[in-house]
């Protein structure tokens, strides 16, 4: 069985993989994560996503024997991209935008080895109940939004802004589990690895 390594830092992603039993290594590969002109949201996360894999396999000195696995999220309002927010006043604004509104989430995840480079992207649809400014100013001040794609976190502080979800809740917190566990079967790595 081919040796998994997680191309990220996420610890949401590394928690995630622990949770379906899928042992793997963590390394960290640097890709220019700009949007090209003109291109779309779901075409920009499954990018980035195989970008990250296969930085992640030319950055191994033995790469025969192993598999690397990229993913990439995006909240996506009105067509338009929502990234980590570069300040308070961008964070805030982001979330006025969500509150009381509907968004779409897009996670892509893309597992690459010697041979093959194979990648998904998973749509799910988030709704905010309204936010009030104090609150907004609140959770800036938690800290969570600093990092985070659309500036809030659904498996943290931010999930009593969740009204509904419709889709993966695991790709919204930043990997399609059901997706993940289907491809790397594929690559002959299974999931509960911990039963065995």
């Amino acid at each position: 069985m081919a040796t998994l390594y997680l191309a990220s830092g996420s610890p949401r992603r590394r928690e995630l993989l622990a949770q379906i039993g899928v042992p793997h290594i963590t390394l960290i590969a640097s890709i220019d994560e700009t949007a090209q002109p003109g291109e779309a949201a779901s075409a920009y996360v499954e990018r980035l996503a195989r970008e990250k894999a296969l930085a992640g396999l030319a950055s191994l000195a033995e790469p025969a024997d192993a598999c690397v696995l990229g993913a990439d999220t995006a909240v996506v309002l009105d067509g338009r991209i929502l990234g980590k927010p570069a300040d308070r006043d961008d964070a805030l604004a982001t979330l006025e935008i969500l509150s009381g509104r509907e968004h779409e989430v897009l996670t892509a995840v893309a597992l690459a080895d010697a041979s093959r480079c194979e990648s998904r992207v998973v749509a799910s649809r988030v709704r905010f109940r309204a936010i009030s400014r104090a609150e907004l100013e609140s959770y800036w001040a938690s800290g969570e939004p600093a990092d985070k794609a659309g500036s809030y976190a659904i498996q943290g502080l931010g999930a009593v802004f969740v009204s509904r979800v419709e889709g993966s809740y695991s790709a919204v917190v930043g990997l399609p589990l059901l997706e993940t566990a289907e491809m790397l079967a594929g690559f002959g790595i299974p999931c509960w690895q911990h039963l065995g």
